[in-house]
């Protein structure tokens, strides 16, 4: 196994990344399901399934967590919007999600708790806080967590104390002992179909607590990476790192590693609240996921990535030259002169998972071979296979679609033609459970395997 370092967000340094009896143990924060989401949500979703496949290749045992907030003010609120149940919204946009994320072909996560199914979790780890005097209950019963209780709180953002705002608004503000403490437990209101008793009170988590209670479920502590959007930074990971040390003694997580946002051209984060998203599937559908994946790959994860048509059409176009070299690569051993790029390859991704330039490597080992004749491709299967990208090796087989997928597009087809957008929909993520994408060309609809 290489020496593998990553930057943490909390020392600002690499820090060497020490498994503890060769496993790894992964968790990057999901979305919160009030809507479908969109491809800047996807980043940190492929960021760390290919960490994983790396870290596996070098021979450790990874447990990949990624969570699913399906409690929260923005679900009540959709919810209401739409005049449905709360729940019943988590769960249909829980499906979209689950569908979007498996086109990319990236396999799932190991687990993908909820933070529904972890309230006993959840009201546990509030419970330790109130004890340890960490945390207060309020007149109406809400519990805060008491933020100058920790004395290394502001360590991972880098942030001074005194200047914090939690984002929450004035709901609450009047009842704080502090202006800086955020919540922990919110009693239920007026409006909220959906709570759970407590000690304190019925109601429901903040957000912050879900994911300390569901990492360290299974994780445990000190688990080697806690990972998620650099959005997160503050006010999410700070809180959930304060949360879990003065509950527990100890530290959450050992590495923070934390991707960067998708910007358009005018270096703008790619926000619902700015207006400026492509929904997932969307890009899925109009570019593929060979396309999309390459993409990701091409940045740095921890730099900010620019998302346009230009940037798009370059990795359709390094998809092509990808497949166009895998036609002329014959199975078998690659000359032993190429290695040189392979191993390099690999120590960049050992290099803060610099995938960039790894990719400089298979872009220069693809020039080498096409100078040759009967080059084997397993060096180059290895390399892209670490990247979700072997398939682009193998023969394109878009045919062999069933008659019962053919009609589920054909009735897509009409359902778009007739404007029932929400149908349409359906029928895509249907076809999407069956590993067929969807791709709109200007000569009509097509199926492409989901893997290819």
């Amino acid at each position: 196994m290489r020496d593998v370092r990553l930057h943490d967000t909390k020392t600002g340094a690499l820090k060497a990344l020490e498994p503890r009896e060769g496993h790894v143990g992964i968790y990057a924060c999901g979305p919160t399901v009030y809507n479908r989401i969109h491809v800047g949500n996807a980043r940190p979703f492929v960021v760390f399934s290919l960490l994983k496949r790396f870290l596996e290749r070098e021979g450790l045992r990874v447990t990949f967590v990624a969570n699913v907030t399906d409690v929260n003010d923005k679900i009540y609120d959709a919810a209401r919007a739409r005049g449905i149940g709360s729940e019943e919204l988590a769960r249909e946009m829980t499906a979209h999600y689950v569908a979007d994320t498996d086109a990319l072909g990236l396999g799932r996560p190991d687990h993908e708790p909820k933070a529904a199914e972890t309230i006993d979790g959840i009201v546990a780890l509030i419970q330790a806080l109130l004890d340890r005097d960490a945390a207060y209950v309020d007149a109406a019963g809400d519990v805060w967590f008491r933020v100058r209780a920790d004395g290394a709180y502001g360590s991972l953002s880098h942030r001074d104390v005194e200047q914090m705002d939690q984002g929450e608004g004035l709901e609450g503000a009047d009842r704080k002992q502090d202006p800086l403490d955020f919540a922990l437990w919110k009693a239920q209101k007026a409006g909220e179909d959906t709570a759970w008793d407590a000690p304190w009170g019925r109601g429901r988590p903040g957000w912050h607590i879900e994911c300390s209670a569901m990492a360290e479920e299974l994780l445990g502590l000190g688990f080697d990476i806690h990972g998620g959007g650099n959005d997160l930074t503050f006010p999410h990971h700070e809180n959930e790192a304060a949360q879990t040390r003065m509950a527990r003694g100890t530290e959450l997580a050992r590495i923070w590693m934390h991707n960067g946002m998708l910007e358009a051209r005018a270096r703008e984060k790619m926000a619902k609240s700015v207006g400026n998203i492509a929904l997932l599937p969307d890009v899925i559908g109009r570019w593929g996921r060979d396309a999309l994946v390459l993409f990701f790959a091409g940045g740095h994860y921890r730099q900010p990535l620019v998302f346009d048509d230009e940037t798009l059409a370059q990795a359709a176009a390094g998809v092509r030259r990808l497949r166009e070299a895998g036609r002329r690569l014959v199975d078998g051993p690659s000359p032993e002169d190429l290695a040189g790029h392979k191993d390099a390859f690999f120590t960049a991704l050992a290099d803060d998972f610099n995938t960039p330039r790894a990719l400089a490597e298979v872009w220069a080992w693809v020039r080498e071979a096409n100078k040759r004749e009967d080059v084997g491709a397993d060096d180059l299967r290895e390399m892209l296979d670490v990247l979700g990208l072997a398939n682009l090796l193998d023969a394109e087989d878009a045919a062999g679609a069933d008659d019962e997928a053919l009609a589920l597009l054909e009735a897509r087809q009409a359902a778009r033609a007739a404007r029932d957008f929400a149908e349409a929909d359906r029928l895509r993520d249907e076809l999407a459970g069956r590993g067929w994408v969807v791709r709109d060309t200007p000569q009509g609809a097509e199926l492409v395997p989901a893997d290819g």
